[in-house]
């Protein structure tokens, strides 16, 4: 008998989660997963590159949806992935984080009764403005079997009177992390403004920040590249494709001053791994690279109003900021502490536990 496994990705921390997972259900007898890509990550640098470098099975299908409001995205993969559900006849769905391809495919599956298993559960911001703290609950709510990446994220299910569907996994992007790092390829940079290659300089800090209440407007995002301009060593800042066209116009506008700034082209995973594990120190508004900096003992500021994984906010590990020149480098001026011995995140063998969860819960169907 053959398992079937539909697993539904769509954005970089999902591609770089599914990699290590796939790899073991791939040499589990009996097993046939299907990658299902919803294609809300479209951009080659942040789509196909990760599937390529990381040696992930190529979906069976990409269905092309990006672009457009959180709602008119969500209705579009929802009645895409249905009809895949249909047609393919999943066991299990298996399902990573919080963005809108994770909630469409949790609302599908849940009416069509398959099985759910979701990935990072019990994720808490307690920020009701953040929409991923949506997509986190309701795929929470519906789905068969939970794992949680740390304990905190176990007790917010437990508070949810969830906790009999729920259990303790530990992180795959730890397990990605530690197996990667030995891979990591020091990147080649070319810069978003005018399209030459970039050299990574010796020392350097390493930025990225693209969500809209940091980029959204001129004001917000200049008070960060302020701050960046002022650090005593290049900042190497790889733009989204969502705020490219802005960051070219500051960049190029008259009476600026950038010139501490290497504005380049996104990163693939490989790059991505090494410029964390060499940098002074990271500044992100990213939940997966505050992970990443933790695995690697590199202090990180965060610029959010809201935690995403207080696990990491120990002992001036990562400190949240405001996007403005004097926020950033407070934080950053806050000594950090690195207790090797605390591993909030477990033990680099989760996605062993999730592939076997998986499988189990398609062979009691």
């Amino acid at each position: 008998m053959t398992v079937k496994i539909m697993t539904v990705v769509g954005a970089r921390p999902q591609f770089i989660k599914a990699a290590v997972v796939s790899h073991v259900l791939e040499h589990i007898e009996g097993v046939e997963e299907e990658i299902v890509h919803t294609g809300q990550h479209f951009d080659a640098n942040m789509s196909q590159a990760f599937f390529d470098e990381l040696s992930i099975p190529e979906p069976k299908v990409n269905l092309g949806v990006s672009g457009g409001t959180h709602g008119q995205m969500t209705a579009r993969m929802l009645e895409a992935l249905e009809l895949e559900m249909i047609e393919r006849k999943p066991d299990v769905v298996l399902l990573y984080g919080d963005t809108n391809s994770t909630l469409a495919a949790a609302l599908a599956a849940a009416k069509l009764h398959i099985p759910i298993v979701h990935v990072e559960a019990g994720a808490r911001t307690h920020s009701a403005t953040n929409p991923e703290e949506i997509n986190r609950i309701c795929t929470d709510h519906v789905a068969t079997k939970l794992l949680a990446c740390t304990e905190d994220n176990l007790e917010n299910l437990n508070k949810e009177s969830l906790a009999e569907k729920s259990e303790f996994s530990g992180d795959p992007m730890y397990d990605a992390f530690l197996h990667y790092s030995d891979l990591a390829q020091r990147p080649n940079l070319v810069s978003v403004v005018d399209g030459v290659p970039v050299e990574l300089p010796a020392e350097f800090y390493y930025v990225t920040c693209h969500r809209e209440e940091n980029t959204g407007t001129d004001e917000v995002l200049l008070g960060l590249l302020d701050a960046l301009s002022s650090l005593d060593a290049p900042a190497v800042y790889p733009v989204h494709p969502r705020n490219r066209s802005t960051v070219c116009r500051l960049a190029q506008d008259e009476g600026s001053d950038f010139s501490n700034i290497l504005f380049v082209d996104p990163v693939g995973y490989l790059e991505s791994v090494y410029l964390v594990n060499h940098a002074k120190q990271i500044i992100t508004d990213s939940g997966g690279l505050q992970r990443e900096a933790f695995y690697a003992g590199v202090k990180c500021t965060t610029v959010l109003d809201f935690e995403v994984w207080p696990e990491t906010m120990v002992q001036g590990r990562n400190i949240l900021a405001k996007p403005t020149k004097a926020s950033v480098l407070d934080a950053m001026s806050v000594p950090q502490m690195v207790d090797e011995a605390y591993l909030p995140f477990g033990d680099g063998k989760a996605a062993e536990r999730i592939a076997n969860c998986v499988v189990g819960l398609a062979e009691r169907r």
